[in-house]
Parts: structure tokens; sequence; C-alpha cells
């Protein structure tokens, strides 16, 4: 019996709900550029890290439920993806440095960068070790797309409450379209 079919409702549990959450995600990403609130360096660096976090945990939730013939061939998908994760985190806070719209206070750069950066480095360690320890290693990876998800529903929330209290108020009405 495979290490993995253990977690198997684990991973239906979060897949499912970061894949509904990327969802929801997109309609704040849609309601933040009607406000004119939401814009292009602000988005890369705020708002479309929060789906890749989403997506990331649909992944890891794709790669455990497939049925792998060797464990190591997991923990190579696994990697993969922590690595990939963690050159995006690069790209992110590098975005982040560069725009100019909205400066990060403490709280957006432990719940945008640092700790997203840390589940993406957590996950390429457990990854690699997978096939030593799987046990483990599965709860760690478990963990770590349980991060992954609960950062991106707080960065959700974070972009909504932003939406709803910080936007600029038009008292002319909502703007125009063009």
């Amino acid at each position: 019996m495979s290490p993995f079919s253990a977690w198997e409702s684990f991973y239906v549990i979060i897949g499912s709900s970061a894949a509904a959450l990327t969802g929801l995600q997109f309609v704040v990403v849609v309601l933040g550029a009607e406000a004119r609130s939401l814009r292009g360096p602000e988005v890369g660096a705020f708002g479309t890290p929060t789906i890749v976090h989403f997506c990331a945990v649909l992944l890891i939730s794709a790669i455990l439920s497939v049925p792998w013939r060797a464990i190591p061939n997991a923990g190579l998908a696994l990697a993969a993806t922590g690595v990939a994760g963690i050159v995006y985190m690069m790209v992110v806070i590098r975005r982040a440095r560069g725009q100019k719209g909205y400066v990060p206070v403490m709280e957006d750069w432990l719940w945008h960068f640092t700790f997203p950066l840390i589940g993406y480095v957590a996950l390429l360690v457990a990854a690699l070790a997978l096939g030593r320890d799987p046990g483990h290693c599965l709860l760690v990876i478990g963990t770590t797309a349980l991060l992954l998800l609960f950062i991106g529903i707080h960065n959700a929330w974070d972009a909504v409450t932003y939406i709803a209290t910080e936007q600029p108020r038009h008292p002319e009405g909502p703007p125009e379209r063009k």
C-alpha cells in the first residue's frame, strides 16, 4: 500500500478548496480593477501570487494523487514545484519592491513574501527527502500545502478589505467605463 493513500481525503479537501478559492480570487481582482484600486504592478506583487499559491496547493494535491510506481518520482515532481515556488517568490519580491502604488507594512512582508517563501523551501526540502522518510516528509508536505492555502485565504481577504475600505471614493459616482 502506498504511503500516499492515507492522505487521499486530505488532498481532496485542500485541492478542492484551493480550486474554488482560485475562482473567488478572480472576482476580487475584477472588483479591484472596477474600483481602480488595483493596477498592474500591485496585482503582480499582491494579487497574482495568491492565485499561484492556490494553484500550488492544487498541484501538490494532484501530484500526491497520482498512482506513482516509486516514491522518489513523486519527490521529484514536488521538488520541481518547490523550486518553481522559490524562484517565483524572488520575482514577486522584486515586483513588490518596484511598484509604487502601495507601501507594504510588516504584515504584508510576512504574509505575502516571507511565509510563502518558507513554505516553498519546506516543500523542496521535504520533497528531496521523501524517498528516505515518507512518513515525516508527507506530514511536512501536507502542512506546507495547508500553510499555502491559509496564506492564500489571508491574502485574498487582505485584498478584499483593502478594496472595500481603502479605495478612493468617487463623489460623483462610479468611474465611467471607456
